[in-house]
């Protein structure tokens, strides 16, 4: 995870052809008990419902956080949320992959609170052999704390899709090929947490939180992943065996995704580190200017 930079706008990327093996895909259901730990919060954290839902809690002592049991190398992501509701101002809904280390790999999504009735903003970030830097926010065109709503990360070697509710609203290509480094090597857990960070989670740290609207509570359910399940250097993905379900593997954006995309980026995006040229005086990232 990361801190919120200054903000801006744009990416243009260009497709790496890959060849992809064929593969058996790992599905994981969406029980609690057998999915993932309860990590930290003591019992702020609490599964319900037989295992179909967690809710995570933040009060002035300790948020709370879970994380997979499974670590993955490539694989669609999806998790549906129902965020903080009212006055959210100072909480972080954090909800993303990484691997572990200085060099580590992530795939982030973070919802930042705000004051009741004001907009969350949703943020996006990529890490790649510890280095980050590459923020895109977004308001959302519904309320996420009155439904729930699904958040997915489609990670495979071609491209990183973050979508919501299954329209695409960030692509991150493979730019391998122009020295841009790529997430592909590290396998990574999924983690998610709600915690206080009223430093500079709501305008900058303006606001801060009102801890008598604690406690603030975040819930969590039907967990799926089609992926590859990484155990003692061992990928679940077998190359001599194809797969139904597999098509995830070297899926990208059509014509439609792209228009979609589009519209978010036209109207919704806030910040793109791509054109903050303030922030990047001596040149923006190299993925900023391929076509």
């Amino acid at each position: 995870m990361s801190r919120p930079s200054s903000i801006a706008t744009s990416t243009g990327m260009m497709l790496v052809s890959l060849v992809l093996v064929s593969l058996v895909v790992v599905a994981n259901g969406s029980n609690f008990y057998q999915d993932f730990d309860i990590t930290w919060g003591d019992d702020r954290a609490k599964i319900l419902d037989h295992g179909e839902l967690l809710a995570l809690s933040l009060d002035k002592v300790s948020g709370s956080g879970f994380q997979s049991k499974n670590e993955y190398l490539f694989g669609e992501i999806s998790m549906q949320l129902k965020l903080v509701p009212g006055n959210s101002a100072g909480t972080v809904t954090a909800y993303y992959l990484s691997s572990q280390g200085p060099t580590h790999d992530e795939i982030d999504f973070e919802f930042l609170g705000n004051l009741s009735g004001e907009p969350y903003i949703l943020h996006t970030n990529v890490f790649t052999q510890g280095k980050g830097n590459r923020e895109q926010q977004f308001y959302l065109w519904f309320d996420p704390t009155v439904e729930f709503h699904a958040y997915s990360i489609l990670w495979n070697p071609i491209n990183i899709i973050f979508s919501v509710d299954g329209t695409p609203i960030r692509l991150f290509k493979n730019l391998e090929s122009s020295g841009v480094a790529f997430p592909n090597s590290q396998a990574m857990k999924l983690y998610c947490s709600l915690w206080d960070a009223d430093d500079w989670a709501t305008r900058g740290g303006l606001v801060k939180t009102d801890w008598t609207q604690a406690p603030f509570i975040t819930s969590f359910r039907n967990f799926s992943a089609n992926a590859c399940v990484w155990s003692s250097g061992t990928s679940s993905c077998s190359s001599s065996a194809a797969s139904s379900n597999d098509s995830w593997m070297s899926q990208g954006l059509g014509t439609t995704g792209q228009e979609r995309l589009t519209w978010v980026r036209n109207n919704y995006m806030i910040y793109d580190y791509c054109k903050d040229t303030k922030r990047f005086a001596q040149g923006l990232p190299t993925e900023c200017s391929l076509a």
